[in-house]
């Protein structure tokens, strides 16, 4: 199984929230307001469009007992960030992130999944020959994100749209 990362994507252990995440699963479910959330049972995304958003959410999930660049003493993170274009944020033992071919017209759809197993060599550790892909509810590719993704640099943006 695999999870779709689009735009600024919060990626959480799905056993970390059940050791650690005060109120466990259930509690976790009830904060859940943002539609872009998908599961594979595994792990968790929940998208953002901007990094400010990420922050504050990944300091709440800090603040309910979540660990995040090693902030505490267990030896690895609960969540990861994955841009939708450059893949992890930082480093993370436990995800592969890959951009998988969709579409006549040469699109992507960025996904991640949990590899915990050995890794020998290089390139991407894959748990199977499939993957079966998670996005939120009434996604679809032809309207999504990853088929319509436009960056824009800073300097190309005019002052007085902010």
């Amino acid at each position: 199984m695999a999870v779709l990362c689009e735009a600024i994507s919060v990626i959480i252990k799905r056993k970390s929230i059940d050791e650690f995440f005060h109120g466990g699963w259930e509690k976790f479910l009830l904060s859940i307001k943002n539609p872009t959330f998908c599961t594979d049972g595994e792990l968790i995304r929940i998208g953002f469009m901007s990094p400010d958003e990420v922050k504050q959410y990944v300091d709440w999930l800090i603040e309910e007992g979540l660990q995040w660049n090693f902030e505490d003493d267990r030896k690895q993170n609960d969540i990861a960030i994955v841009d939708q274009q450059r893949g992890l944020t930082i480093p993370c033992e436990w995800i592969e992130f890959s951009r998988l071919p969709m579409g006549e017209d040469g699109g992507s759809m960025a996904v991640c999944w949990l590899f915990e197993g050995e890794r020998i060599g290089f390139g991407l550790h894959m748990p199977s020959t499939s993957l079966d892909i998670s996005t939120p509810e009434g996604w679809a590719f032809e309207t999504s994100l990853s088929r319509r993704f436009k960056f824009f640099e800073s300097s190309t943006v005019s002052k007085s749209t902010h």
